[in-house]
């Protein structure tokens, strides 16, 4: 910051660079004698700027109490609130509501990638052992494939910060314990579009109204016969399972672009469906801690069996309606599909996402910056 001019009066010095001319003439040194008179009977400010409290009390700070804050200790974090006493994982003293999230340690990480890859775990599998969500599962497999992609061809990481920020920010370690804090929530309910809606449904008292109903109520969808109802409700297990395992016979309602399937009930739309009725047979059951284990593996089985089942017939079905054309002495090949235009697939408008026709004139987005160019899928 420059230094401020001291408190005295302007000098004659200054006088040509005051004056708005330089002539000779009468008027030009009547007009220079009026602005020496009023320069001398006027000074400079002197006074402190009030930044100049702020920053002194800033320094003294540093020195002072935030000397704690110059180095930090590895494995914990470098916040102004830990001084406060407000907590480790809370940065900002002024607003307690912002926490600072964990994440995953290297040695974490790199479990998850053995587990999936080497030993052929199901992502849900790894997810429910680790207590870590599904898609950041997937997302830690894809990243360490890209970052091995990337060390065969020589490309360098930025391995210096990413061991400085774990260092200075919380993380969850692996651990073997079976009662180990997971690292998040994997079973959140996400939010359907078909929920946003209240509605006041009247349902008479001796009827037994259960989440099945609600969730037809908000497709708008016809009832359920009571003795349909009923069966759900006394094997809910049974009816989980009958929706997630064959998830292509859910009913649909509506007309052309409008048409939907029908809400299913929250124990079927969590991540983990299978983790409900486990609950239910603990409950049940206390003391019959290896038989519970024992139904709750074969269950997850079950759903692991199912979906792979799923995604073999979707493989095989988009292998039979595409032609592979390669030609003699020719490094490509050429994929040929039969397609249907019509009303059903164009819809009303002509833009339905199951027409063709709605990528062509479109340019390749791979150098484009902010795409994704990571790898979307592996296949395990």
């Amino acid at each position: 910051m420059p230094p401020r001019i001291q408190s005295q009066l302007v000098s004659g010095s200054f006088l040509p660079y005051v004056s708005p001319s330089t002539s000779t003439s009468s008027a030009s040194s009547t007009c220079i004698s009026k602005v020496t008179q009023s320069c001398s009977s006027r000074s400079f400010s002197s006074s402190p700027a009030a930044q100049t409290r702020l920053r002194n009390e800033m320094f003294s700070w540093l020195n002072g109490e935030g000397v704690a804050l110059k180095q930090h200790t590895p494995g914990r974090t470098n916040y102004v609130s830990r001084l406060k006493g407000i907590g480790s994982n809370r940065p900002f003293p002024l607003n307690p509501n912002f926490v600072s999230e964990p994440i995953l340690s290297e040695e974490l990480r790199k479990e998850i990638y053995r587990r999936v890859v080497d030993r052929k775990q199901s992502v849900r599998a790894v997810s429910v052992d680790l207590g870590v969500d599904m898609r950041r599962v997937a997302a830690v497999v894809r990243l360490v494939e890209l970052e091995k992609r990337w060390k065969q061809q020589g490309k360098s990481l930025a391995l210096p910060y990413a061991r400085a920020v774990h260092e200075m920010v919380p993380t969850t370690q692996l651990r073997s314990d079976m009662d180990a804090r997971p690292h998040e929530s994997i079973n959140d309910l996400p939010v359907h579009r078909l929920t946003d809606p209240q509605i006041f449904y009247p349902v008479s008292e001796s009827r037994q109204f259960t989440r099945m109903d609600a969730g037809r109520v908000f497709s708008a969808a016809p009832a359920l016969p009571h003795e349909e109802t009923a069966h759900s409700a006394a094997n809910p297990a049974e009816a989980v399972s009958r929706i997630t395992q064959n998830p292509s016979r859910i009913e649909r309602v509506g007309k052309g672009a409008d048409e939907h399937e029908v809400l299913q009930p929250a124990d079927a739309r969590i991540p983990h469906p299978h983790l409900v009725a486990h609950e239910r047979q603990t409950l049940a059951k206390p003391n019959e801690h290896r038989e519970n284990m024992k139904l709750y593996r074969e269950r997850l089985q079950k759903e692991e069996k199912a979906e792979q089942e799923r995604k073999s017939l979707a493989k095989l079905r988009a292998e039979q309606q595409t032609v592979r054309v390669q030609p003699d002495a020719s490094r490509f090949e050429f994929r040929i599909k039969d397609v249907v235009v019509s009303r059903e697939t164009t819809g009303p408008d002509g833009r339905g996402a199951r027409a063709p026709g709605r990528r062509y004139g479109v340019p390749t987005y791979d150098r484009k910056k902010g795409q994704v160019k990571i790898p979307t899928r592996v296949e395990v």
